[in-house]
């Protein structure tokens, strides 16, 4: 384990910061404060607006776009970033600088560096614009403008800036330690010297805490370069995620396999492009929080997990994992190492449904996925599962047995939506009473049939 300074590139140059500069300062106070870099704005701090967009530049040339306010300075060690000031000059801007301007697509301006960066990515990246600019908030000028200017925009070639080497794995500050470990057997040990020590992979929720809680965390154990929770792979199987693979990855493996194009579709709306370029699916299983947007896809695929501590590796239904509110069944000193997400029966129903106030970036109200396998006009397999409506997401046994062995049809449906209707107990708050869930959940099912008889 070697120890050293916070070191990245950052608009193509070195940058070694000075000993003693806090790891787990976000990228933003930095670039505001001792970086003097203030085109990125502060809006919200909390990973929603995107006023503080900065651009992580791959070394295969990709382009992902992240909230500087959530992003800690030792998750950025040994990374290319670059910021608004990086790509153009007040007297020879960037194409896409020049194309906003002339298409009347800003105003105050406050939320134009985030956007330009958000553009240069996607300009790459490609995809819907809308998708895009889910996660960008303008105050001032509405959208048409500026879709229109980012719709016009082409790759500019610029090749990813080089990433520095030789990275130390402790990174200090006074009263705080920044570990990244390098491999597994690093961590593990890590993990059993200081089981308080924060496990920070994406940071999105954990980044929180610092962004907006002021929080300075003694000891943090970042696992973004541990390889085997970094892998994502293909296999007969289905799809093998590492912990600390991001969504973005995740989304893009989903998008190209057709037997998963729901949980594709349930993804693009999981945060934006942001979020997803930094949040893990490992992060979601371990804060087990009951409306963790991939939790129910998990439920009703039957997902697995692998589980690595010192006794070993152990493999766990995610359905088991799932304890309570907030709670799964790590042991001391465990780590989540990887999760096989099988794909669906072949010819089977798969949904993956979220309702929330807002189509994008929003928190999910009710969530609903469901395999359903049918065998001669008859219900063979029934695997419903529910995130919002409880203290957890889990599988709701009454629909399931209200379907299995019935034919499907509309009657069958209602009986099994009554059923889940009268199973679950959620809570009413801010965003949905009780009796809206309880209705919007059964909905959900009788909308899959729905669906599926209009396509038949």
């Amino acid at each position: 384990m070697t120890t050293g300074p916070i070191v990245f590139t950052l608009n193509g140059t070195h940058r070694a910061l000075p000993p003693g500069t806090s790891p787990t300062m976000t990228l933003l106070d930095w670039l505001r404060g001792p970086a003097g870099l203030t085109g990125t704005k502060e809006g919200c701090a909390e990973g929603d607006c995107g006023a503080c967009t900065v651009v992580i530049e791959e070394a295969d040339g990709a382009r992902v776009p992240v909230n500087a306010c959530l992003a800690m300075l030792g998750q950025v060690h040994g990374r290319a970033l670059r910021t608004v000031e990086g790509l153009g000059s007040p007297a020879a801007p960037h194409p896409i600088q020049r194309a906003l301007a002339e298409a009347d697509a800003t105003q105050c301006g406050f939320c134009t560096p985030g956007i330009v960066m958000t553009a240069w990515a996607h300009s790459r990246e490609g995809g819907d614009v809308h998708d895009a600019l889910a996660g960008n908030l303008c105050r001032c000028t509405g959208y048409r403008p500026i879709v229109e200017a980012i719709g016009g925009l082409h790759d500019d070639g610029a090749a990813p800036a080089p990433a520095p080497s030789g990275l130390a794995t402790r990174l200090e500050a006074a009263g705080q330690v920044f570990h990244r470990p390098a491999t597994l057997e690093a961590l593990l040990a890590l993990r059993a010297a200081h089981p308080d020590a924060w496990l920070l992979s994406g940071g999105t929720d954990l980044g929180l805490r610092v962004s907006e809680k002021r929080e300075a965390p003694a000891l943090v154990i970042c696992l973004s370069d541990v390889p085997e929770l970094n892998g994502l792979e293909a296999g007969p199987e289905g799809l093998r995620v590492g912990a600390a693979a991001s969504y973005r990855r995740l989304l893009a493996a989903c998008a190209a396999d057709p037997a998963m194009a729901p949980f594709a579709g349930l993804l693009r709306r999981l945060g934006s492009r942001q979020i997803r370029g930094m949040g893990t699916i490992g992060g979601n299983l371990g804060t087990a929080s009951p409306i963790g947007d991939a939790l129910p896809p998990l439920l009703a695929l039957g997902a697995t997990l692998r589980l690595v501590g010192p006794e070993g590796t152990r493999e766990m239904a995610v359905e088991e994992f799932l304890t309570g509110y907030r709670t799964n069944a790590l042991q001391s000193g465990e780590v989540i190492q990887d999760v096989l997400i099988p794909r669906p029966p072949a010819g089977a129903l798969f949904v993956a449904e979220k309702l929330s106030k807002r189509p994008d970036q929003d928190i999910t109200t009710v969530g609903l996925s469901a395999v359903i396998r049918l065998e001669r006009g008859r219900v063979a397999l029934a695997r419903i599962a529910l995130g919002g409506t409880g203290p957890r997401a889990e599988r709701c046994a009454p629909a399931e047995v209200a379907l299995l062995g019935q034919p499907w049809k509309r009657e069958t449906v209602e009986a099994a939506a009554a059923a889940l209707e009268a199973a679950i107990a959620p809570l009413s708050d801010l965003r949905a009473s009780a009796e809206y869930r309880r209705l919007a959940a059964g909905n959900l099912l009788r909308r899959l049939w729905h669906r599926q008889a209009e396509a038949a």
